[in-house]
């Protein structure tokens, strides 16, 4: 009889005293699904030449079991960054403010006046919940939330400039994560690019010279995710608003991460902030709503209302538009701007840029003191300096003095450390540089530190399963 033959039937297992226990705590569909994933991976290792004997019956329910626990735990799921990286998009980007989580559940767990007007006891519209504090921390005369910043430079091409040519200088055609393309998105939009200057240098005279009958718009495409350095001109958004008022042309500014207080205070600069957009007269201004704002994944819209109202009647809205959840999210985020200090402090993108190499270095020393308490004698830790980044495509150039923790355990390698950790409940996100796994303290929260300790006093363990896999 061959191996094949040899590999259980699914009902033979599923009479097994440990898998049959399981049918009490999981829905019969999983413990089936388990198990016959366990068996298919069985066959395929048959087929392939790797499976000299087939495992006793306790070894594979083991396996059953270990895959329940994977098909019944959530894909999406809390870890912890210790990767440096403030608003690291693969893991969530900004973390919302503790004020925000009452408001969150309120809305999630209840019915809500969504789209209805107390006042007038009357259909209402969802984004008056956030307009009037948008138009009162930006000066705009009005305001939108859609659900990214890509939507709303979609729809404001749509509604302002289909089938017209948007100017735009060739130095600001920028490409973010995930391929978002300036060009591609004004080509999907219906409006025609005109591109003017030239990558490194654009002049005032280049617009003026490219406005024609054919123009709708005057676009300007903030570059915070990259720096153009040297031999450089570019024209700025109170000169562009010249040159648009000059030919009767509305001008437009997609401003990226879109923060609302002058980072300067923290130690960052170059990095206008929405206001100074508005006040220089452009007349649409777009951003985002989960990078340096600290809020939910949204993209905001902001500027002279009667450019905004055909954006707010456009059929692409209905598409675009934000849910509950998110309107209370950013509605309560925004409120905290009303105070830069208490912004600066209960924020948490804000709080994480604004920590100081001194405070970093406490933080270390404490942290250093409770691992070398909780953590297993095998697993050794250094505290080095190093440098974080800001993260979602803004201050490309910044690096931020801060604390590293390197985690060594035997003669493991960064890559199984790394891969040990990531594996953990709650996993452990760090970065491989120079041969070392390194975990950065600036963007491990307080509240991660019992889950940190966990992980790490699980690792040797975490290793040897890795050993026995293999």
């Amino acid at each position: 009889m061959t191996i094949m033959q040899n590999i259980p039937k699914v009902d033979r297992v599923l009479e097994w005293p440990a898998v049959s226990a399981a049918l009490t705590r999981y829905p019969r569909p999983l413990v089936l699904k388990a198990v016959r994933t366990v068996l298919d991976g069985l066959r395929l290792e048959a087929c392939e030449g790797a499976l000299a004997e087939i495992p006793p019956a306790e070894v594979i329910a083991e396996h059953v079991l270990r895959e329940l626990v994977l098909l019944s735990t959530s894909r999406l799921k809390r870890v912890v960054n210790g990767t440096g990286v403030v608003i690291h998009t693969n893991l969530g980007r900004s973390l919302l403010a503790a004020p925000v989580q009452q408001a969150l559940t309120d809305v999630a767990f209840s019915y809500s006046n969504l789209e209805f007007d107390l006042e007038q006891g009357e259909r209402g519209s969802r984004y008056a919940h956030v307009e009037k504090l948008l138009c009162e921390l930006t000066g705009a005369e009005a305001a939108l939330v859609v659900n990214n910043n890509a939507a709303a430079v979609l729809l404001a091409l749509s509604a302002l400039a289909a089938g017209k040519e948007v100017i735009v200088s060739r130095g600001e055609l920028v490409e973010i994560g995930g391929s978002f393309r300036i060009p591609d998105v004004m080509r999907q939009s219906g409006a025609l690019l005109r591109e003017v200057g030239t990558t490194n240098r654009t002049h005032p005279r280049d617009y003026r010279e490219a406005v024609s009958p054919d123009t709708a718009l005057l676009l300007k495409v903030h570059t915070s995710n990259y720096a153009v350095v040297g031999f450089t001109a570019e024209v700025t958004a109170a000169e562009l608003v010249r040159i648009g008022q000059e030919s009767s042309l509305p001008v437009m500014a997609d401003v990226g991460s879109g923060n609302l207080v002058d980072l300067s205070a923290i130690g960052l600069g170059s990095e206008p902030p929405v206001q100074e957009f508005v006040r220089a007269g452009v007349d649409v201004v777009t951003f985002s709503g989960d990078k340096l704002l600290g809020g939910p994944q949204a993209g905001i819209i902001v500027g002279r209302k009667a450019l905004v109202a055909p954006l707010k009647k456009h059929p692409l809205l209905r598409a675009l538009r934000v849910d509950k959840m998110t309107m209370a999210a950013l509605e309560g985020t925004l409120r905290l701007y009303r105070d830069e200090r208490q912004a600066l402090v209960e924020i948490p993108t804000l709080r994480m840029l604004a920590l100081s190499a001194a405070e970093l270095e406490a933080r270390g020393r404490s942290l250093l003191r409770r691992l070398r308490r909780a953590a297993p004698a095998s697993v050794t830790f250094t505290v080095s300096r190093g440098f974080s980044q800001v993260g979602g495509g803004a201050f490309p150039l910044v690096q931020l003095p801060t604390t590293l923790l390197a985690v060594g355990s035997g003669h493991a390698t960064p890559e199984a450390l790394e891969k040990a950790l990531r594996a953990a409940p709650v996993p452990v996100i760090g970065r491989i540089w120079r041969d070392a796994l390194l975990l950065d303290l600036r963007t491990i929260q307080d509240d991660d530190v019992p889950a940190l300790i966990a992980a790490l006093r699980a690792l040797p363990a975490a290793l040897g399963a890795g050993e026995a896999d293999r």
